[in-house]
């Protein structure tokens, strides 16, 4: 009786899942997650902190919010396909985001791309290509695809609709935080999210700061403030692969922090920000609370982290 009993529950129970995830994606493709205290960071830091969990959006990373948002719009307006360039976290949430609303995606990726993001594009149904060895030689491919198949072009992170689907997350943080908090700490790679933080925080009225994290090795933004002008790094030699300042010992420790101290898993690019709380940032002193965006972990597992922690000597 007890085994029939668990067997209609589990049922009831995974029908209401499906009919409350399938109506998540009415509007979107992305998630509103959850944003939880956390009593350790906020006692080292002696400030309210709260973990804003992106790594919890379908695709793995907050690229579901503004990516996904590009390929409705796209949908929208007729388009036949889906084409995006990614080394890993904007090219899964393009073909997620394609596959949901029913369109075809092509996906190109540089040579440095891991074997199990191919693995989890072809399984969302993507038609992976993998050219050249950095990014702009595989957006580039990118771009004539599109021209020959007549598709929409989706950048991984430089496109408008994308910074306002990543707003998002500030409009979430509205619903969700009693009043503003004195900061948001966000990991910047090519900017995307950044500029979707940003945009939302203006449009909600909050004097909030703003500060954007990156490890040395991958660290364009911190190179381009300190030259007024845009700076292309020849190669990423950070092993935080999607960003692109701290070292990146502390962005893997700071993972591993996290995930002893909360169970989560993420990469070391999101690890950046994270280290801004463990390191006690300058940047956060005399805040009173704080926001840490923790925007995924698509491309990370427990063997790759684990051999980090090795390669840095923090077992």
């Amino acid at each position: 009786m007890a085994a029939c009993c668990y067997r209609a529950w589990s049922s009831q129970v995974k029908q209401q899942v499906n009919r409350l995830w399938r109506r998540s994606f009415t509007g979107s493709s992305h998630i509103e997650t959850p944003l939880i205290f956390s009593d350790t960071f906020s006692k080292h830091l002696g400030a309210d902190v709260f973990l804003k969990l992106d790594l919890l959006q379908p695709s793995g990373s907050f690229k579901l919010r503004g990516i996904g948002l590009t390929v409705k719009e796209a949908a929208a307006a007729g388009a036949k396909c889906i084409v995006s360039s990614s080394g890993g976290n904007a090219g899964l949430a393009a073909a997620f985001a394609a596959r949901d609303f029913k369109l075809p995606c092509t996906v190109v990726l540089p040579t440095t791309t891991p074997e199990s993001v191919q693995q989890h594009l072809a399984f969302y149904g993507a038609d992976v290509m993998v050219y050249g060895s950095v990014w702009d030689e595989a957006d580039r491919k990118a771009r004539e695809v599109v021209e020959e198949r007549q598709g929409a072009y989706v950048h991984p992170f430089d496109q408008e609709s994308t910074w306002r689907g990543h707003a998002t997350m500030v409009e979430e943080l509205q619903r969700q935080l009693p009043s503003p908090p004195d900061a948001i700490v966000t990991c910047v790679g090519g900017g995307g999210l950044l500029m979707g933080i940003l945009k939302g925080v203006e449009a909600a009225g909050w004097p909030s700061r703003v500060i954007a994290c990156e490890t040395v090795g991958a660290n364009c933004l911190a190179k381009s403030l300190e030259a007024q002008e845009v700076v292309t790094l020849p190669q990423i030699s950070s092993i935080a692969k999607s960003l692109g300042a701290l070292r990146p010992s502390e962005a893997v420790a700071a993972c591993l922090r996290l995930a002893d101290d909360h169970r989560l898993l993420v990469e070391p690019a999101c690890g950046a920000a994270i280290a801004a709380v463990t390191e006690t940032s300058e940047a956060l002193q005399g805040m009173r609370s704080v926001v840490v965006q923790l925007c995924g972990g698509a491309v990370i597992n427990r063997s790759q982290l684990a051999q980090w922690a090795v390669d840095f000597g923090l077992e």
